[in-house]
């Protein structure tokens, strides 16, 4: 953790994902959009059959424990050894030994990195123990290469970039930053591929939408996506991703529709003027838009991605949540301060519920029973019951409520003007009693002295199902809570940039069906892994082995340049245009690579101002020059792409550069 602890580290907080969107009660606009032709879905295809790399059986402790390493995928024709690069699965099959029934709810923990002696020990349990009691420990610069119990925090900053964030390697007096990935722009909001492996990222004041690879945290794409994409939403299955325009949108404003594999614009849907909100049928049947301009929510068909109806359900559309409990889309309107409840197949109003004017985000509670409606000006939370179409509760907090986040067993409300975070006991709505509130405090400085706060999550679920992670935008940093306590247990800064939103990345083992944990990995290099398996009650110890070959593609990709930063100031004075010289090389020969005319160094100076582009030119075989300019004091990141080798920003490393305030002229 960082210096910032307050307490010590909690007990393996590994498994945690994220939840939700973050909503605002801004007036926004949308802007100008194509048609689309009508396209018909195709049929889904049969499951993809499964080639198995890998295999291992243990019993131990009256616990049998089947391993496997499986390529979904691959046909017949097509099976052919594990290789680097590989996406793949690993599986853990938990039986118990004497009835053959499945364990269920245990937390195993799973380690793979590639076979070598530890400290001159040969045997393999003696290796496989010492192997698992350093990853233990947590101890900088002792990882594996793959490790199944980690998540990493992806927080969103004011400037263009988000901070990758280890948790459990600390560094006393020193961040825990992983990673930066640099953006085009500035993020407005962002959502995760179904499966995790990428984030898409809106970037309204560049028209377009950053695809983020979470395994190694780059930008692998830019689609353009629009004037202004700023909300983004997945659909229930995957397939979609819908991006509703922003404010600066003008005539013909609607939701771009972009395929999540291909990465291609598959439609482009006028709906109405106005900011937009999104949601959808669990069958992925329908998509709703609202239109804040228009007063309006428009349905779209999902298969043939176009627009079928427009809803009125009042003059100002704020937020929109649907819930799979009672099958109903329901519009909570900002300007009358009512909540209309459409039925989600006969697309007509079911009940009309009368709260107060002011209303802004609403979301609804994991199982879909409980909506949460805030309202700032009004300090309120309304709480709908699903089962009934009836406003239950009207709940007063201790300051503006903006946004809400939920793990299952609280409503987590955050407060504009407060450091608070209100936490609603959710076993304790309906039945007539008032429900229980208490609350933490996230740092000591309210959000709203932040300024400019994100469209996305500050607030994001811990899988546990007991604690969560809260962004403090006016301190720039990320506190862990865990349910029960006074107080966040500790806290992470985030290393100059001004922190808006998070995120989580989890690659820890899941419970996918009774007994049977398992968890996706790329494969990064070619090798003899070692998996170390460990489950604390009862306890089971054991190191099982996969085998991945070299790929040639592979070996031919890997490493599209080596760079090498040469003899860089270690200070200078503002205004000055520094000569900053840099060596690029071939990954495989170490030889310089000359004659590249399109090496660019990207400037900006901490926590994200002052960003400039300059060309670099070379001056010697495989030496090249920038000469920036620096014009105020402070700490600067810079950054070097080469497209015609696809190194883009962040794709090689970064250098930092301190530059002093100019000296005072003598008279």
């Amino acid at each position: 953790m960082s210096p910032h602890d307050t307490s010590s580290h909690p007990k393996r907080p590994w498994r945690t994902a994220a939840v939700g969107a973050l909503l605002t009660v801004l007036p926004l606009a949308g802007y100008a959009v194509l048609s689309a032709k009508e396209r018909e879905r195709p049929a889904p295809t049969a499951k993809a059959p499964e080639q198995v790399s890998a295999t291992g059986r243990l019993e131990k402790s009256g616990v049998v424990v089947e391993f496997s390493v499986v390529q979904p995928g691959l046909t017949g024709t097509e099976q052919r050894p594990l290789m680097e690069g590989d996406h793949a699965e690993v599986r853990f099959r938990m039986t118990d030994a004497t009835s053959g029934l499945p364990l269920r709810g245990l937390s195993p923990a799973a380690w793979m990195d590639l076979g070598q002696v530890l400290s001159g020990k040969v045997e393999q349990k003696h290796e496989c123990k010492e192997r698992v009691a350093l990853y233990l420990k947590g101890l900088v610069g002792i990882r594996p290469l793959i490790d199944l119990n980690s998540y990493y925090l992806l927080v969103m900053n004011q400037d263009a970039s988000l901070s990758v964030i280890d948790p459990l390697v600390g560094m006393t007096g020193k961040t825990s930053l992983y990673a930066t990935v640099v953006l085009d722009r500035p993020g407005a909001d962002w959502v995760k591929s179904r499966d995790g492996r990428k984030l898409f990222v809106s970037m309204p004041r560049a028209g377009k939408v950053a695809v983020v690879d979470t395994e190694v945290f780059r930008v692998e794409a830019r689609v353009e996506a629009g004037e202004e994409p700023t909300r983004v939403a997945v659909q229930p299955d995957g397939r979609y991703l819908w991006v509703g325009d922003g404010p600066g949108a003008k005539a013909g404003s609607g939701v771009t529709v972009i395929d999540t594999e291909s990465l291609e614009t598959v439609a482009r849907i006028p709906t109405g003027r106005g900011h937009h909100e999104l949601a959808f049928t669990p069958d992925d049947r329908f998509a709703f838009v609202s239109n804040r301009e228009e007063g309006t929510v428009s349905v779209i068909d999902i298969a043939k991605l176009a627009k079928v109806k427009d809803l009125r359900t009042g003059p100002l559309p704020i937020s929109v949540a649907f819930s799979p409990l009672s099958g109903a889309l329901y519009v909570a309107d900002g300007k009358e301060g009512t909540i209309v409840a459409i039925d989600g197949e006969r697309l007509e109003e079911r009940a009309r519920l009368t709260a107060k004017p002011g209303l802004g985000p609403m979301r609804f509670t994991q199982d879909g029973r409980w909506g949460l409606v805030v309202n700032p000006s009004e300090h309120t939370v309304s709480v709908i019951d699903a089962a009934s179409h009836r406003l239950e509760h009207t709940l007063s907090v201790a300051g503006q409520p903006y946004q809400v986040g939920f793990t299952r067993a609280f409503a987590y409300v955050r407060l504009l003007d407060s450091e608070r975070v209100e936490m609603i006991n959710l076993a304790t709505l309906g039945g007539g009693a008032k429900p229980t509130i208490q609350g933490f405090g996230a740092g000591a400085s309210a959000p709203r002295l932040a300024g400019d706060l994100s469209l996305a999550d500050s607030i994001s679920q811990a899988a546990t199902e007991a604690a969560v992670f809260v962004v403090n935008p006016a301190e720039n940093t990320t506190y862990f809570y865990m349910e029960g306590m006074n107080a966040p247990m500790g806290s992470f800064g985030n290393y100059g940039h001004n922190a808006r939103a998070v995120s989580v990345v989890d690659r820890s083992l899941k419970e996918v069906e009774p007994g049977v944990y398992s968890a996706r990995v790329r494969v990064p290099v070619a090798g003899r892994y070692d998996v170390a398996f460990l489950l604390d009650s009862p306890r089971v110890l054991h190191c099982f082995t996969v085998e991945a070959k070299e790929n040639p593609a592979q070996q031919q990709a890997r490493h599209a340049l080596e760079l090498e930063y040469l003899d860089f100031p270690a200070r200078l004075t503002a205004g000055e245009e520094p000569r900053l010289r840099f060596k690029l090389r071939e990954p495989a020969t170490h030889q310089p690579v000359a004659g590249l005319g399109d090496v660019t160094m990207l400037t900006y100076a901490a926590p994200g101002q002052q960003r400039a582009e300059v060309t670099a030119r070379e001056v010697e075989d495989g030496v090249y020059e920038a000469r920036p300019t620096l014009a105020s004091a402070g700490a600067y990141y810079l950054y070097v792409s080469v497209p015609s080798r696809k190194v883009g920003y962040g794709g090689l490393p970064y250098r930092t550069l301190w530059v002093a305030g100019a000296a005072k002229s003598e008279p």
